[in-house]
């Protein structure tokens, strides 16, 4: 498998602890397929084969992932490359000396990345990172030759740049209270990616889907039983209420 993400998740844990500058776009909103086993599957052999490289998933066990569907030989056999056991927590190969040597800082753990970045009426922390990986464009005044729109100035490489392809922003200059505005417009494709723009969108979405989940693996568990536990709560009220009216009937 590529091994391509050395880097991207790295200036994603950074984006999320770092000062965003004001210039930053509105965020996408984030596919909910909390419920597709096929995208979380998808989203979990992405992760594993690309992110685990340099970042690690310390709250995460691999055997969790058979509440979306694996089996346990499937697991073994596609998606431990860190380690041998399935019972051992998602832990990265690499070392953190190195690391460190290498970026400056080691990297952070994504076990929570999507709940640990949110804003109010900008959207979740699933539809910053969504967005934050669609948004990289070549910018050759930057040292990696790579910008972000979700994160500007950002200092890390597009290392999906491969199967995205190199494109740019294409701006449209309006005039807002007496002053030039630069509104996003859409994109230019310079050189195209291994993928389409949908499949590589659709990739993504996978990708952030399963970080969703793996941020709170139990919450489509703890949504259905908050459903049932509601209509047991009516139910109990309904016929509380025909007790009281009864046993207090005859009383004047």
């Amino acid at each position: 498998m590529k091994k391509v993400l050395v880097s991207l998740f790295l200036a994603l844990g950074l984006a999320v602890t770092a000062q965003a500058n004001t210039g930053g776009i509105a965020w996408d909103k984030a596919p909910n397929k909390s419920s597709d086993l096929a995208s979380l599957q998808n989203g979990a052999k992405v992760f594993v084969n690309y992110c685990l490289n340099c970042h690690s998933a310390a709250f995460m066990r691999f055997n969790r992932l058979k509440d979306i569907g694996l089996t346990e030989q499937q697991i073994k056999d596609n998606l431990l490359f860190t380690t041998e056991k399935v019972g051992d927590n998602m832990v990265s190969a690499i070392d953190p000396k190195q690391a460190k040597g290498w970026f400056g800082a080691n990297p952070p753990d994504l076990s929570v990345i999507t709940r640990s970045r949110s804003s109010q009426g900008q959207g979740t922390g699933a539809d910053y990172v969504y967005t934050y990986l669609r948004t990289f464009y070549v910018d050759d005044t930057k040292p990696t030759g790579w910008n972000n729109l979700a994160f500007p100035n950002i200092a890390m490489p597009h290392a999906l740049w491969q199967l995205q392809g190199k494109r740019v922003p294409i701006y449209e200059v309006k005039e807002e209270h007496g002053q030039e505005v630069h509104v996003l417009k859409g994109w230019e494709q310079l050189t195209p990616g291994t993928m389409t723009p949908e499949q590589y969108d659709q990739t993504v979405g996978d990708l952030v889907n399963y970080m969703a989940w793996m941020a709170e693996p139990a919450q489509n568990t703890r949504v259905r039983l908050g459903v049932w536990v509601l209509l047991f709560l009516c139910v109990l009220t309904f016929f509380t209420w025909r007790m009281n009216g009864a046993f207090w009937k005859e009383v004047k």
